[in-house]
């Protein structure tokens, strides 16, 4: 399986694709599933893995890792219990924590207090549950229409800024604030419940 480098990567338009065909294509190994994910999803996941591990150099470690993981137990994805970003999202949260246990890992940051790192990312909303209760897009459906719609097509289907701005005939600035105003509201709803960790989702 090969890797694209991340830079490419995140410069990449998001394929428009339903979660039960993307499911699908990856429970029956079909390549051109696992390409999608990883186009679709890569930016999100690196964002929150590099929030826990805090070095771009482990956290694209970590992000293989977690995609290699995902692709050989996506038949245990239960959709019943949660959507596929929230189950991916987990796959990758654990894998990033699993790394900043490892021996290997606090041997490498030893000015780095390991234990206190790993109670607050644990602090975090570790359990799937809370997770699955409450994914990403239900969180959005919280924002004013306005900022459902910009948000909508930065995040989930790759459009720039500059293209949302084409597509509802406004101007660039004033996409520009409804994103801050729509992360901002965000941001305070993600520290309310406990999910901080999903703020990563929306790095810019």
């Amino acid at each position: 399986m090969t890797f694209i480098d991340k830079k490419t990567l995140m410069s990449k338009r998001k394929t428009v694709i339903t979660e039960e065909a993307l499911v699908s294509l990856l429970q029956s190994k079909d390549q051109r599933g696992f390409s999608i994910l990883y186009d679709n999803y890569s930016s999100a996941l690196y964002g929150v893995i590099l929030k826990i591990v805090r070095s771009e150099e482990v956290a694209a470690d970590v992000m293989q890792d977690a995609f290699v993981k995902i692709w050989r137990n996506i038949e245990a994805y239960n959709r019943t219990k949660g959507t596929l970003f929230t189950w991916i999202l987990n796959v990758a949260r654990n894998t990033a924590i699993d790394r900043i246990r490892s021996q290997e890992f606090q041997n490498s940051q030893k000015n780095h207090d390991i234990d206190d790192h790993v109670m607050f990312i644990d602090s975090q909303g570790g359990n799937q549950v809370d997770i699955d209760a409450i994914g990403v897009k239900k969180v959005i459906e919280n924002l004013r229409p306005e900022y459902q719609q910009v948000i909508d097509l930065l995040y989930f289907q790759g459009y720039t800024q500059t293209e949302v701005a084409e597509e509802f005939g406004i101007p660039l600035g004033t996409v520009k604030t409804r994103v801050k105003a729509a992360i901002t509201q965000l941001k305070q709803f993600f520290i309310q419940i406990g999910l901080v960790f999903l703020w990563g989702f929306f790095d810019l």
